[in-house]
């Protein structure tokens, strides 16, 4: 059920009650489909985008371009585990073009993510190199525009 997963995505909190007028389906049939969409794990979890720089939360977001050595019979599978679980990794993807995993981690100074490259990702037995890329500021994500505050663009005109 297509519709509904987009529903769920674009706005998690919608009723189920306004999901089911939307759908034309019953409200027993939309929490049973969305039960079974959890139960089945195509439903993950729900997020809640949250602006920390409003908020006054200063964190460091990274994005860390990986090169590995694919290990025997697991590929790049193994080396990929084993960074997903560290704490400070938000995402890891595996990647065609001229890196191999780009990872996104947060940290909180420039020094504690750098620490966390030198000391934690590097020293991993398979990976050959490491790209770092600091986040500045952020502008839209998860297609949602950040701090849009709809400013007055137009020219002043005087007489």
């Amino acid at each position: 059920m297509r519709e509904l997963l987009e529903l769920i995505e674009h706005d998690a909190r919608r009723p189920v009650s306004e999901m089911a007028v939307m759908l034309k389906k019953s409200e027993y049939e939309i929490e049973n489909e969305i039960k079974r969409l959890e139960k089945n794990k195509i439903i993950l979890s729900y997020n809640t985008l949250i602006d920390w720089e409003k908020f006054g939360s200063d964190t460091v977001t990274a994005i860390i371009e990986i090169n590995l050595t694919p290990q025997r019979e697991v590929g790049f599978d193994a080396i990929a585990e084993r960074i997903y679980r560290f704490d400070e990794v938000r995402t890891v993807y595996l990647m065609s073009g001229s890196f191999d995993l780009l990872v996104i981690i947060e940290g909180k100074s420039l020094k504690d993510v750098a620490n966390f490259v030198a000391t934690r990702l590097s020293t991993i037995e398979g990976v050959t190199a490491t790209r770092s890329h600091f986040m500045l500021k952020p502008y839209k994500k998860d297609g949602i525009i950040i701090g849009d505050e709809e400013a007055d663009r137009r020219l002043v005109v005087s007489p």
